[in-house]
């Protein structure tokens, strides 16, 4: 398993993804550690939301930042990302507004953002079916020429974020059958936070999920989700595999869901605290802020301003989410093809004059 930085925040030399890591000078390792905290705050804040009912639903992203933060980081601008539900740090990476997030899990709205302005597709609750979608996206943008040109401005890659539950979805199979067999420039990063929904993955998987990437004759490599250097370094080094046309890649992140799988599980039902404890251990904020301390790489006053942003962002979410009203019934039917389409039209008109029998007497809808 690759690791550059361990749980006690110390960095150590790996010989063929250290090198990776070397982009990234302070700067950018002060970015990191920030944007792992707010996204914290924020998936932290959207899941007292849920308690308050003010949201639906919601799926904790907690203890899985690094994984997310670390490998967004990796991302070039051309670079689409295909999420599941659960990726908000990897949506904060790619400058979507956090606060965009919340309209779907409120049921005022179907997505919240616009994917292209971003390069980050809306969230995908079915499990696994977007990694087909990143596939096919991937394989036309190989028939476009947009990869494997040397040219770092037009050549690009696609990465499917999916969790370990998801690799016993057939839909995730045959993404891999088809990557496999066209070359595709895609990354299936995998973060097995070992749980899925209440299945631990030594159930769904006689072998290391790493081991099915190789099955299906696709490149892999296992790699510390903790640690966020680590994350960065190989999801770097398969996306220019990718963008150089070498074809796809199969990353599993080793991490750990601390939370529950949404917040409509009780995680108690089936795991021990003792467990939840030792990976507290390896929290991946925690370790990151042991190492730039110990490297002077950060001061008291930049993690204080650090954590009151945190604050902030979390405040801005809640009081956005409140104002959060569903749209008119007909934005049901907006975005469902790129063209129009003679079915949609007729069922938005049929929805219109459905909605229309219920108006009082002045035209106002009761």
């Amino acid at each position: 398993m690759v690791q550059l930085l361990d749980a006690e925040g110390r960095r150590h030399h790996h010989p063929e993804y250290g090198p990776f890591a070397e982009s990234l000078d302070a700067d950018a390792l002060r970015a990191m550690y920030r944007d792992m905290v707010l996204t914290r705050a924020f998936d932290t804040q959207a899941t007292s939301l849920q308690r308050q009912g003010e949201l639906g639903l919601w799926p904790p992203c907690l203890g899985q930042e690094g994984a997310q933060i670390g490998s967004a980081y990796a991302l070039a601008p051309r670079d689409f990302v295909f999420p599941s539900y659960r990726e908000h740090g990897v949506a904060l990476v790619r400058g979507v507004d956090l606060r965009d997030l919340l309209p779907l899990f409120r049921g005022t709205r179907h997505g919240g953002w616009d994917p292209h302005a971003h390069n980050f597709h809306l969230y995908s609750i079915v499990i696994g079916s977007h990694t087909l979608h990143a596939v096919g996206y991937a394989m036309g943008a190989q028939r476009d020429g947009d990869v494997g040109t040397g040219d770092p401005e037009r050549d690009r890659a696609v990465v499917a974020y999916f969790g370990d539950g998801a690799t016993s979805q057939g839909d995730v199979s045959e993404a891999l059958v088809f990557a496999a067999s066209a070359n595709a420039p895609v990354v299936f990063f995998v973060q097995n936070n070992h749980w899925a929904i209440s299945v631990p993955t030594t159930t769904q998987s006689r072998v290391p999920l790493v081991r099915r990437g190789s099955g299906f004759g696709v490149p892999s490599v296992r790699v510390d989700g903790n640690d966020p250097l680590a994350c960065y370094a190989v999801t770097k080094a398969a996306l220019e595999r990718a963008r150089s046309g070498s074809g796809p890649t199969f990353v599993e992140a080793v991490t750990y869901r601390m939370g529950a799988h949404t917040t409509s599980d009780d995680p108690t039902r089936y795991r021990d605290r003792a467990e939840e404890d030792l990976w507290r251990t390896k929290d991946p904020i925690l370790r990151m802020r042991t190492y730039l301390a110990a490297e002077s790489l950060a001061d008291d006053a930049f993690l204080a301003r650090v954590d009151e942003e945190a604050d902030e962002l979390a405040a801005a979410a809640r009081d956005h989410c409140r104002t959060l009203e569903a749209g008119p019934p007909e934005t049901l039917f907006d975005h469902v093809y790129a063209a129009p389409h003679p079915l949609v039209a007729e069922e938005r008109a049929e929805m219109t004059a459905f909605e229309a029998g219920f108006a009082d007497d002045e035209g106002e809808a009761r």
